[in-house]
């Protein structure tokens, strides 16, 4: 058996992992020169930057028992907070001291910034979905779901909204209700330490693929940055990767690529038709990082804070989190007026609505704004997505877009690779 996986972002290297733990010889094709895919360093002006900001959640079990197994410490590398909900200077609530699962509406019901109807409305909403073990008869819209539990203006404006907004990348009136509650199960309404917010300490690629790819090399593998798989050639129980510099024949493939770069690749292979098309009928959302760095002593209320605003949804301190002092990370999820702007008019936009919420600001030294333009894919009621085992054989998908709870999220990503390894390791 010998196994090429392509793609070096958190599945890929979770498939890699997992197979070079049962000792496996696998081979990582990465066509950038960092590993972490869409969830990767960057560098600008000497600090080590990431193309996308991120948050974690205690419910992240894979994530955080690969980094466990690769040396990347979740103690060192993340900054774990109890469950904390604040929308500067609108809305604040914190897990109660109850046990779970009643210790989030216990905090709803002590909330602040609602009314009292409101937050009892919220806290039937998470038991109801409890009793009916957070499954619905048929798929709808988050915001159709919400409108049809009563739940009040406010509480879905400053909670449900930016929470929907930040765990599916899509607007409550086009994402899926069920995705939306397969999240609430397994965070809001699990044990206590799963609804934690875990902020990353060290660079996406820090975080778990770069020690992924150290330890699958002293395992024997290879992990080979800079390689662009070009084509793929199935024949006669084989594949042949053809990739930047050479030429190579596995047994096995992983295809652990963005969907739209997975459709590019397999175009023209036939038992993969099914699988091609079922990639036809995404749509992607994209997720804008606006950095901006200000003087050393600016510094935000807290790590991470919630904004009510035309664009800023999270904005970050970089300085409480990575050391880098005055550096204000603010990110815009899914489609928005912000793709209107150029990146400089953007970068000011955000620098305004900065000073219209936390007060008046020096102008920032300088800014960095990354588009990813398809970020995730748009997670829409009903949709069909491939499974991680496809008609070719010995070839198997991952990715955050394959069949799951959850939606495009590193989680998702890890979990996928997993998946597709142990499928690897059950056809041995």
């Amino acid at each position: 058996m010998k196994v090429a996986v392509i793609g070096g972002g958190y599945a890929g290297m979770a498939a890699a992992v997992t197979l070079a733990e049962h000792g496996v010889p696998v081979t990582v094709f990465e066509a950038g020169k960092t590993l972490g895919g869409r969830a990767r360093r960057i560098e600008h002006r000497a600090l080590e930057l990431d193309n996308g900001l991120h948050i974690l959640v205690g419910a992240y079990r894979e994530t955080l028992r690969l980094m466990r197994l690769v040396g990347a410490d979740p103690h060192r590398q993340l900054l774990r907070l109890p469950f904390t909900w604040h929308i500067h200077e609108r809305f604040s609530f914190r897990a109660g001291s109850l046990p779970a699962p009643l210790h989030l509406p216990a905090g709803l019901l002590a909330a602040r910034g609602v009314s009292l109807g409101e937050r009892l409305g919220a806290a039937r909403f998470l038991l109801a979905m409890r009793r009916a073990r957070f499954r619905l008869p048929r798929d709808t819209s988050v915001a159709s779901l919400l409108a049809h539990e009563r739940q009040g203006v406010a509480l879905t404006r400053w909670l449900w909204r930016p929470l929907c907004v930040s765990a599916l990348n899509t607007p409550p009136e086009s994402a899926s209700a069920q995705v939306f509650l397969n999240v609430l199960r397994d965070s809001l309404s699990a044990e206590r330490g799963a609804s934690d917010i875990l902020l990353p300490r060290a660079d996406l690629s820090r975080l778990f693929p770069e020690p992924a790819g150290a330890w699958v090399r002293t395992r024997g593998g290879s992990v080979q940055t800079g390689q662009r798989v070009t084509a793929i050639d199935a024949t006669a129980g084989a594949y042949a990767i053809r990739h930047t510099t050479a030429e190579e024949t596995f047994t096995h493939v992983i295809c652990a690529l963005a969907p739209h770069h997975v459709k590019q690749l397999v175009a023209g292979i036939p038992p993969l038709a099914e699988v091609t098309g079922k990639l036809d009928r995404y749509e992607y959302q994209p997720i804008y990082s606006v950095y901006l760095q200000y003087p050393g002593d600016v510094r935000l209320a807290a790590p991470m804070l919630g904004f009510d605003s035309a664009l800023m949804q999270w904005a970050f301190d970089r300085g409480a989190l990575c050391g880098q002092r005055g550096l204000i990370g603010v990110v815009i999820s899914a489609k928005g007026m912000h793709q209107e702007h150029s990146h400089p008019e953007l970068a000011l936009l955000v620098h305004q609505e900065l000073q219209q919420q936390i007060g008046q600001l020096p102008s920032p030294a300088w800014f960095q704004v990354v588009s990813e333009k398809r970020a995730t894919f748009a997670c829409v009621p009903g949709l069909e997505r491939p499974e991680n085992r496809t008609p070719l054989e010995n070839f198997y998908l991952a990715g955050d877009y394959t069949a799951g709870d959850y939606p495009a999220t590193l989680e998702a990503a890890v979990r996928s690779g997993v998946g597709a390894a142990r499928l690897v390791l059950g056809a041995a």
